[in-house]
């Protein structure tokens, strides 16, 4: 029962005539996720000979339905005001305005918008129109952040917003082959990296200040972490014989492909990660995730036969057996059944369950593959989605000590977590096992993936203190 990727929605308001660089760049959009190009009229047939599928519809329950069925749909719609109710209809995520547009209300609409520059659909080319203002200068980036969506596996137009921030501060920036952003500062021997990511989970609403409280999407979750990192590493001075490193990483939330990424290519010496710890507290560990997938198939039967097993019989068995095994070998940890499909296909009957174990540190997740695959007994097979093992950085490392004494100067009390959740730090385990790691941010971890993220201008800027203060701790402690 895979879970199907996320794919964007992108309304296209195209010029009356279409130049070969938008067309080109409606080509790229159709390879990341869904697009709507809505014009008066629209160039089905360029498309169709750029090698798209194209369909048309105008009706937006109908155009919804296309939207799945389609590289790109077209529609007639007449103005600003109806592309933009149409976009809010089909909960688009990205609003791509001609250009020349002006006079525009964003109204309740959750998507980002652009108005496009001439002959291309870039953002960096055109002008964003920010829907809410920070409540004061130093808030600006984040604001802007969490405004621009980057639901997992969509999370190119907000690495290059960001990078083209960094660039402007004079940091070293780029987007790497995954899709990371990468910000370096120095070029010593002594490498820190500072790990948040880019993307969010699904669901969006409009991002608003309130005060100084800021609510939207990715607020605490965890893109306030990734701009402190990387307004931190703007104003440092990173000592000759150091390197500090901000990457934001790319499906945190799905994959982790960006941290495997970064595991591979970005080596480091400690790491800290972006996640919301709370601008008061300091996470030095979580435990591990494994994500299996039992599946079966079995020859169609009538239940009315003596003996008779079904895909979900098996399915409802073997997990039950994974759930005793896995509290076998390890008492605290925790097992949850995601999901279970199975049905009749024709003369067979086929099921998937994905079972998701949350393990403590102290538990081997090669000792978790071996008890789940002994109790699975045949014809269900076992495939390991994702095994990463759980994390416990000591309190006596240099880091930790470090984050430590900036919480008491900043005039916290010091609080030390372990999470039963997950994060990229686990990713990093799988091969980084002597490099001390932490994660912090700031935010109530508690809002995580809610539709109640929100976060206070004075969190995020004790937790900048504190962060700055960290970082050129470790950076001019002995090696």
């Amino acid at each position: 029962m895979a879970v199907p990727a996320y794919r964007p929605l992108t309304v296209v308001q195209l010029p009356p005539v279409p130049g070969p660089g938008v067309l080109d760049d409606l080509a790229e959009l159709a390879a990341r996720g869904r697009v709507l190009a809505v014009g008066r009229p629209a160039p089905a047939d360029a498309l169709r000979a750029r090698g798209l599928a194209v369909l048309t519809g105008q009706d937006a329950g109908a155009l919804g339905v296309l939207l799945d069925h389609a590289d790109v749909v077209t529609a007639e719609v007449k103005t600003v005001a109806d592309v933009l109710a149409l976009a809010r209809d089909l909960a688009a995520d990205h609003v791509r305005l001609a250009p020349g547009t002006k006079d525009v209300d964003l109204g309740d609409l959750a998507a980002d918008v652009v108005v496009c520059a001439q002959d291309t659909l870039s953002p960096l080319a055109g002008t964003r129109l920010w829907r809410t203002a920070a409540a004061a200068a130093d808030l600006e980036l984040l604001s802007r952040a969490v405004q621009i969506s980057s639901v997992s596996g969509d999370e190119r137009d907000v690495a290059d917003f960001l990078a083209a921030w960094c660039v402007e501060q004079g940091l070293d920036a780029t987007v790497d082959a995954v899709g990371n952003l990468v910000a370096t500062r120095g070029t010593g021997p002594r490498r820190l990296l500072l790990l948040g990511h880019l993307d969010t989970v699904p669901h969006r609403w409009p991002a608003r200040w309130h005060g100084e409280v800021l609510t939207g999407r990715g607020s605490v979750d965890a893109k306030a972490s990734l701009v402190a990192y990387l307004q931190t590493l703007a104003e440092l001075d990173v000592p000759a014989d150091a390197q500090v490193r901000v990457v934001g990483a790319v499906q945190e939330e799905t994959t982790s492909n960006g941290a495997f990424h970064v595991r591979d290519h970005y080596p480091a010496d400690a790491v800290v990660v972006g996640e919301p710890s709370g601008a008061h507290a300091l996470t030095v560990g979580y435990y591990g995730l494994c994500k299996i997938r039992l599946a079966v198939r079995e020859p169609t039967a009538h239940t009315a036969g003596r003996g008779v097993r079904t895909a979900a019989d098996r399915l409802v068995d073997a997990a039950a057996a994974v759930r005793s095994a896995v509290a076998l070998l390890s008492p605290d940890a925790l097992v949850a059944v995601l999901g279970v499909d199975a049905r009749n296909r024709g003369d067979v009957q086929a099921g998937e369950a994905v079972i998701d174990v949350r393990v403590p540190p102290r538990t081997a997740t090669t000792d978790l593959r071996a008890a789940v695959r002994a109790s699975v007994e045949a014809p269900v097979t076992v495939e390991f989605l994702r095994c990463t093992p759980g994390v416990a950085t000591p309190r006596s490392t240099g880091l930790v000590r470090a984050f430590t004494r900036a919480l008491r100067a900043a005039g916290s009390t010091p609080r030390h977590l372990a999470k039963k959740g997950s994060s990229d730090m686990n990713t990093l385990a799988t091969t980084w096992t002597d490099v001390p790691m932490v994660a912090y941010g700031p935010g109530d971890a508690r809002l995580d993936h809610t539709p109640h993220e929100r976060l206070d201008a004075a969190e995020y800027r004790h937790a900048r203190t504190v962060l700055a203060a960290a970082v050129r701790d470790w950076l001019n402690s002995p090696a």
